[in-house]
């Protein structure tokens, strides 16, 4: 079993657990960061020695953890009926570890390589007190995350370009984003006279002008919210005109303010 800290840290305080505060886009950062998604039952807990447990956060125990597997809810690594892995879990009020035999929990874990049953975990608060409630909001996440047509990672603007029409409150701005996986996506916007902005997301190579904006609490919102940056670059709008250059960051700053915030409690961005 490796020794390097597993730190699942329960940074959230008493009486509010990490598993309830848990936004959306925590529980995709800590899914799609993991290779295995795991329910399982704590069997025995071991205290690690202070001196044995580098990086242990003041006020924090690590634990050597045996658990039994009840399900792996992700992940295609084979995994056996007994799991073993470290986790930093806060002391209480007396200074002391609280009781964990017989707590499920859901892990989100590695496999340590030649070690079968060993599981390292991935990150702060990657051990959350299991409810059916924290299975049902987690499951969509995992299956969104393994289809086909799952959005690839935003990575940056690439150019913005804004163009009045031949109306007064007329335009149109498109914004083209980088992706790790050099798919085309593209943001429209449309202002017409005497109606609200209307904007929306194109997954491909079409430009789709009646595309829509993403669902909130989704994979696609999650891919936007959490990596567009707050101000569109002054280098990536190619527009000359001061007024068209004003019109395409009035409105990225529009679909920033429509996307709402990255909501996180648990996870920070990576």
């Amino acid at each position: 079993m490796s020794w390097a800290p597993a730190s699942a840290q329960q940074t959230v305080p008493s009486p509010v657990t990490a598993a309830e505060a848990a936004t959306y886009a925590d529980l995709v950062d800590l899914a799609e960061r993991s290779d295995l998604v795991i329910r399982a039952e704590i069997r025995r807990q071991i205290e690690v020695e202070p001196e044995r447990a580098p990086g242990l956060a003041p006020g924090f125990a690590r634990l050597y953890i045996e658990a039994r597997t009840q399900a792996l809810l992700s992940g295609k690594s084979a995994l056996g009926e007994s799991l073993v892995y470290l986790v930093d879990v806060p002391l209480n009020e007396r200074g002391k570890v609280e009781k964990l035999k017989d707590k499920v929990v859901l892990l989100f874990a590695d496999a340590v390589a030649g070690r079968p049953g060993s599981i390292q975990l991935t990150g702060k608060n990657a051990q959350l007190d299991y409810s059916p409630e924290l299975e049902a909001r987690l499951r969509p996440i995992l299956t969104a995350l393994v289809a086909n047509d799952r959005p690839p990672l935003i990575t940056g603007i690439r150019d913005a370009l804004a163009v009045r029409g031949t109306l007064t409150g007329e335009s149109e701005t498109q914004i083209f984003l980088t992706t790790d996986s050099r798919s085309p996506v593209s943001i429209t916007v449309l202002r017409r006279p005497g109606q609200p902005p209307a904007w929306g997301v194109s997954w491909g190579e079409i430009i789709d002008s009646s595309a829509r904006a993403p669902e909130p609490q989704t994979l696609r919102w999650y891919r936007m919210a959490c990596a567009l940056p707050q101000r569109l670059p002054s280098a990536a709008n190619l527009a000359r005109e001061p007024d068209a250059r004003r019109l395409a960051e009035t409105d990225y700053a529009y679909v920033i303010e429509q996307l709402g915030p990255c909501a996180r409690a648990i996870t920070e961005a990576t």
